[in-house]
Order: C-alpha cells, then sequence, then structure tokens
C-alpha cells in the first residue's frame, strides 16, 4: 500500500499490519479473520455500505451537469466496487423519473493489472485472476478483483466497455493533470485522461465525458521522483538570482 493512505491510517491511532504477499492475499486473510470474528467490521469496496456511499458520485455529476446525465461516465478499476456502485446511483436516479436516460461505463485499468478488461475483451463471463498484477498505479495494481461479477455487469448493462492503458501513459496524465488542470492525482486515478487519448474517436467529438478522479496525488506519492540529493542547494546573492533567472520561461 501506497505510504501516503498508511499516514492516514496511522494519525487517526490504527494499528498497522503488513502482510507478505499482494493486495489480493492480503484481503483474502483479512476476510478469514472478519468471518471468524463477528465483532471486526469490514471496510472494502464488497461492503454494501461502502457501495452505498460511492453510488452518490452519481447524483453529484447529474446535480453538477445541470440535471443531465453524461454519455459516458470513464473510471479507474482495481477492486471493481465503484464502477457497480456509480452504475446503481444511476439506475436509481432513472427508476424515480429524476433522469431519463443513462450513461455508458468505461472501466480502465492498468495494462499489466486488467483481469476484467482481458474478461471484456474476450467476452467471458468470469474473470482470471492475475497471479502477477503490476503497475505504478498502486491503488489498480489488484489481480483478483472482489467486485468483478458487478462490474462487468454495470460495463455490459449500460453498453460501456473496458479497456487498458500503460504505465508510461498513466504517468503522462499525471503531469498533464498537473500541468495544465492544477489537479495533482495519484497514478490511478489519472487512467481516464490517459483513455481518453485511445477513446476520441469511438466517443465522438459531441459527447459528453465525465473522468472520475478517485485519489489524491498525496495519497500514492511514490509514482512522483523526487531526487533531493541531485539538487542543487544554493545560497543566497548572485548565485541564487542567477539560477532563478535561468529556470525562468522567456
Amino acid at each position: 500500500m501506497a505510504a501516503g493512505k498508511l499516514v492516514q491510517a496511522t494519525v487517526h491511532g490504527a494499528r498497522i499490519l503488513r502482510v507478505k504477499g499482494n493486495f489480493d492475499e492480503a484481503l483474502g486473510l483479512v476476510l478469514e479473520v472478519v468471518r471468524e470474528n463477528p465483532a471486526l467490521y469490514l471496510m472494502n469496496s464488497i461492503n454494501p455500505y461502502r457501495i452505498e456511499g460511492q453510488k452518490t458520485l452519481a447524483y453529484e455529476v447529474f446535480e453538477q451537469l445541470g440535471g443531465r446525465v453524461p454519455d459516458y461516465v470513464v473510471l479507474p478499476v482495481g477492486n471493481a466496487g465503484n464502477i457497480s456502485a456509480i452504475w446503481k446511483g444511476f439506475l436509481e436516479l432513472k427508476s424515480w423519473r429524476i433522469s431519463d436516460r443513462l450513461p455508458r461505463m468505461v472501466g480502465v485499468q492498468a495494462a499489466e493489472a486488467a483481469p476484467i478488461a482481458e474478461a471484456y475483451e474476450k467476452k467471458r463471463d468470469h474473470v482470471k485472476p492475475w497471479g502477477d498484477a503490476r503497475t505504478v498505479a498502486s491503488a489498480i495494481r489488484i489481480g483478483k478483483p472482489a467486485s468483478w461479477k458487478k462490474a462487468l455487469r454495470a460495463i455490459r448493462d449500460s453498453g460501456g466497455l473496458s479497456m487498458t492503458v500503460t504505465d508510461r501513459e498513466i504517468l503522462q496524465a499525471v503531469d498533464e493533470l498537473a500541468s495544465k488542470e492544477g489537479l495533482f492525482v495519484e497514478a490511478a486515478s489519472a487512467t481516464p485522461v490517459a483513455a481518453l487519448k485511445h477513446l476520441r474517436r469511438t466517443l465522438g467529438p459531441r459527447a459528453t465525458i465525465v473522468c472520475v478522479a478517485t485519489g489524491n496525488g498525496l495519497k500514492d506519492q511514490e509514482s512522483v521522483k523526487v531526487d533531493l540529493e541531485r539538487t542543487p542547494e544554493l545560497s543566497g546573492g548572485p548565485d541564487l538570482l542567477k539560477a532563478l533567472r535561468d529556470s525562468t520561461p522567456g
């Protein structure tokens, strides 16, 4: 897990236990412990109350678009609870006759951690776990997503799709969001923007597309390399003024 996320838990008094293995192995152990001890409560994407909270993103999107449903909702997919939750929110808006249409859901995964995208592409009704899921985007570095069934259903029922982007494209999108939009997001959150470059022709020039950023960049700082040892250290005076002038555009 990214250090930034551990900091948030630690500062609130959490006891941190490390599990030797990947996310899927850790989740399996947690599920086993929770089943044995009813006093423990699981906070994960398979928790129904969490899904109820996540679905409200659909309500917010509808409101912020002035009472309109977008044509597409593009978001990162790891353990896969969020895409099914947001789809649930849009289904409710339509069932309550608040809206009269539904968006298409687009789930984006990293190229080397893509069990759901693979199942979609191969038109399978099940997900084959990836034993060695690898990506710079730690939040979606998951080879055995717990909510894969709901995610595939949301993608297919909405007429959407699932696709992959490379780590290089993800990091480029992180940089572009920061430099052009002033948004510093964690690597996983940049996957929808990375995917847009592939989807432009498919989705059409006039489509209303919402890209969901799921996490702040401070939560996953490992993807941004800062080498303080090689950063020049200057004293005041002429050297500092010259360095500032040399680094100023124009």
